[in-house]
């Protein structure tokens, strides 16, 4: 299997999207906008989310992919779009296991 670069898996997670709504689902991409600090996954990166809470890419992992996921199914709920602010102080960051703190912005919208 062949490794992908970034710009790869961020096109599969959009043709996911394009196979999801032509397949009748409503559909929610959250994109990863801005970050700062320590963010596991670059600025562009893609999530997914179907009504039902199916998901595939990565704007984060653990605790905020959950969160992202459940701001998404609202937003298909609702229409509106919204901006997310994630963070962990430094002091936090280190006591929970991590090497530094950091922040990340994700935009979650609707796709029509």
């Amino acid at each position: 299997m062949e490794a992908q670069t970034g710009s790869e898996t961020r096109l599969d997670v959009l043709a996911t999207a394009e196979a999801w709504r032509t397949g009748g689902r409503d559909v929610a991409i959250a994109t990863v906008m801005e970050t700062w600090g320590s963010a596991p996954r670059p600025v562009g990166s893609h999530l997914v989310v179907d009504a039902d809470g199916n998901f595939e890419g990565s704007v984060s992992g653990g605790c905020v992919e959950g969160a992202v996921v459940a701001e998404a199914i609202d937003v298909i709920g609702d229409g509106t779009a919204r901006m997310l602010e994630f963070g962990v102080a430094d002091e936090t960051a280190w006591r929970v296991g991590l090497s530094c703190g950091g922040r990340i912005r994700v935009y979650v919208e609707k796709l029509d």
